[in-house]
């Protein structure tokens, strides 16, 4: 075996062996390669190969989606009935290889069956069932985000003092305005109001109950008036340390950098995106760049790689230092550390987990002399993030970071060259040129599915938006940075963040050029659930398979989806919180009841892509509101029980705030017992027959992560 440090690769020569012992068990005896063709083939090769490694995570995500669809929660005396009968099988399958990798895959669909039971028994919470108010003491634990009016902080040990009743949760998150300055540890009092978390804004939304509940915060709250600081805390706890940098950086950057260069450094460097302004985000979006926003693989890489590459320059350019170490491991060791840096001081979000963790496994790699950018190393990170967070899987970053990740490295794996050293310039600037469209081109398919799913957003141009603006990322923005904060302790950090500031001003001209071509070319489908199953199976077959086969399963994703996965617009939803309804009419979706302005108006219009601004058109008097919608159907909206007697058999929707009575017959009644229980209702009316399909953002109600029916 020649080990080749230059690139890090293991490569193998042909030579003789001995021979092996026929008392070996099969499991551990070599298994012949052998030439073979056919897509069965790929497969048996892959096993042979053990290949089948790749797909542990995904088989712990298809546990993972499993458990979350239960109707209720796994009793703890099945999964570890389970989980003893798998040792067992494991067992018995050591004298056959294929038999034990087959067991392995479900024990990782069994292990994601189990995880969010166990990650909600050690790090869950109670979630608070009805609100609550008066003067509490409580612990700082995170600061989520601060400006110069208000801060949003992360508070533990959350204990009455004076006229507040209990809080049965671990953490809450709380709005401040006002008051002294915080960091981790301290311990405030003041005037609290704590209100149960609320649901999914709408079907298939972003469940705040379920990943508030894994993250130990089972209620929201804010300050009535600004608490007093009662016990600062350990100035050297780690956390205190961590948040002292942070701010630090933080206000160093607001000194030197007017907005928005100032709040897109912050998030560059800090992974703080609260100062980053609407328009600066939204240009980048639909310029295809919002990624350079996230602390991630991008900005890992350059800052890891960039240590990498100038301490082996340094330690090379000394010939003794070159002969006595290892230069290159020397090298990785420091990439290593600035990786750890940059992830404490950036928030440590899903996407910079899964980042450090692939930088580590590489650097690692290269400390071994084995080849670092390996579909198995993405499987070891993806693995450690869902063994630690599980509710991650089912975040947009972690879905979006673990399939452009996969795609990169399927990609570098089939089409990887060695360009030689002593290419010309213009072989390099172009080689360079042609990474950045192939990277942009892979990771945004690979993604695709996803945003539209999520985000319902689509980025056409957004190949040119990064090929104009990573370069300037990569030599300017990201160098400067870097030099910038290694550059603050000693108060030299000026002329770095204006070349930081002047290259984000450059990035966002340049992303709204881009922005301005595809203004008309942003239009992408509603999507259901199914669209995500799609992304994962295509996912799963790019990662196992090799050479031209793994492209099939992504070319069969896509009309998958179309047949399959479309969604329609609703043509009434009703909000549970507030008042707002909206209702299909002649000019779409309009308002039928509300205000026109709230919280889950503004994420309706994002997300259906309409301004619902227009009133709908109705009669209304003092007991209720009846209209008539262009899609055929009627509606009442009930304030007073008197108006259920006239409503209840005419309209063929009827909804309420209050509690409908029992003989209501109409074809479909929203009362505000099933708003509570169920959150935000989406209708769609079938003139075929006559009825509406209703979906509840909230189905199962017998799960840890909901808020209790009172």
């Amino acid at each position: 075996m020649a080990e080749t440090l230059e690139t890090g690769r293991i490569e193998t020569e042909p030579r003789l062996s001995r021979p092996v012992p026929a008392a070996l068990p099969p499991a551990l005896r070599p298994v012949p390669a052998t030439p073979r063709r056919g897509l069965v083939a790929s497969a048996t090769v892959a096993l042979d190969e053990r290949r089948l490694f790749v797909l542990l995570p995904f088989a712990t995500i298809a546990g993972l989606i499993v458990s979350i669809e239960l109707p209720s929660e796994p009793q703890p005396i099945v999964l570890g009935l389970g989980a003893g009968a798998l040792a067992v099988a494991i067992g018995l399958s050591l004298r056959s290889l294929t038999r034990l990798r087959i067991i392995a895959l479900i024990a990782a669909l069994w292990a994601g069956l189990c995880l969010l039971p166990i990650h909600g028994a050690l790090f869950g919470t109670e979630m608070l069932a009805r609100p609550a108010s008066g003067q509490y003491q409580a612990r700082v634990d995170e600061i989520l985000s601060e400006t110069q009016t208000e801060k949003r902080v992360v508070l533990s040990s959350i204990t009455p003092a004076g006229t507040g009743r209990a809080v049965p949760v671990r953490r809450a998150r709380v709005l401040i305005k006002a008051g002294p300055d915080l960091a981790p540890g301290d311990i405030i009092a003041g005037p609290f109001r704590f209100s149960p978390v609320p649901g999914p804004v709408f079907p298939g939304g972003f469940d705040t109950q379920f990943h508030a509940h894994f993250d130990g915060i089972g209620a929201y709250g804010n300050s009535t008036k600004p608490p007093v600081l009662v016990t600062a805390g350990g100035e050297t706890a780690p956390e205190h340390i961590v948040d002292a940098i942070r701010r630090g950086i933080s206000a160093r950057i607001d000194a030197e950098l007017p907005q928005p260069s100032a709040g897109v450094a912050r998030a560059i460097i800090n992974g703080d995106q609260s100062a980053v302004t609407d328009a600066a985000r939204d240009t980048m979006a639909t310029a295809g760049i919002a990624h350079v926003l996230s602390v991630s693989g991008l900005h890992l890489t350059i800052v890891a790689g960039g240590v990498f590459w100038v301490l082996r320059l340094l330690l090379s350019a000394s010939d003794g230092l070159a002969r006595r170490l290892s230069v290159k491991r020397v090298a990785a060791v420091g990439g290593m550390a600035a990786a750890l840096f940059y992830f404490a001081i950036s928030g440590g979000n899903v996407a910079a987990f899964r980042s450090t963790l692939m930088i580590l496994l590489v650097f690692g790699a290269v400390l071994f002399g084995r080849r670092a950018l390996t579909m198995r190393n993405v499987a070891v990170a993806g693995l450690i993030v869902i063994a630690t967070d599980p509710a991650s899987v089912f975040r947009p970053s972690f879905q979006l970071s673990f399939a452009a990740v996969v795609a990169l490295v399927g990609a570098y794996e089939n089409f990887r060259s060695d360009r030689a050293r002593d290419a010309s310039l213009f072989a390099h600037a172009w080689a360079y040129a042609r990474g950045i469209v192939v990277t942009s081109l892979v990771a945004g398919a690979a993604t695709l599915v996803f945003s539209v799913y999520h985000f319902q957003q689509t980025s056409p141009l957004g190949v040119v938006g990064n090929l104009a603006t990573l370069p300037l990322v990569g030599f300017v923005m990201m160098p400067a940075a870097l030099i910038a904060v290694l550059a603050m302790p000693f108060g030299l950090e000026q002329p770095f963040l204006l070349a930081m500031g002047w290259s984000i001003d450059r990035m966002l001209e340049m992303a709204a050029v881009v922005a301005g071509w595809s203004e008309h070319l942003r239009a992408s489908p509603l999507l259901t659930p199914w669209a995500l199953g799609i992304g994962l199976a295509a996912l799963c077959w790019f990662a196992f398979f090799k050479d031209r086969w793994r492209l099939l399963g992504p070319a069969l994703a896509a009309p998958l989806v179309v047949l399959f996965a479309v969604d329609h617009p609703p043509d009434v939803l009703i909000a549970d919180t507030t008042q707002a309804m909206a209702v299909r009419g002649s000019s779409g979706l309009e308002l039928a009841d509300g205000k026109s302005q709230s919280f889950a108006l503004d994420v309706w219009r994002d997300t259906y892509a309409d301004p619902i601004g227009t009133p709908a058109a109705q009669n209304c008097d003092s007991v209720a509101c009846i209209g008539e919608s262009p899609a055929g159907f009627t509606y009442a909206i009930v304030d007073d029980p008197a108006g259920f007697a006239d409503e209840c058999g005419r309209a063929d929707l009827v909804v309420t705030r209050g509690r409908a009575p029992g003989w209501c017959r109409s074809k479909s009644v929203i009362d505000g017992d099933d708003l509570a229980a169920h959150g935000v209702h989406w209708l769609r009316w079938n003139a075929a027959a006559k009825t509406f399909e209703i979906r509840p953002a909230i189905a199962g109600l017998d799960r840890p992560w909901r808020v209790p029916q009172r």
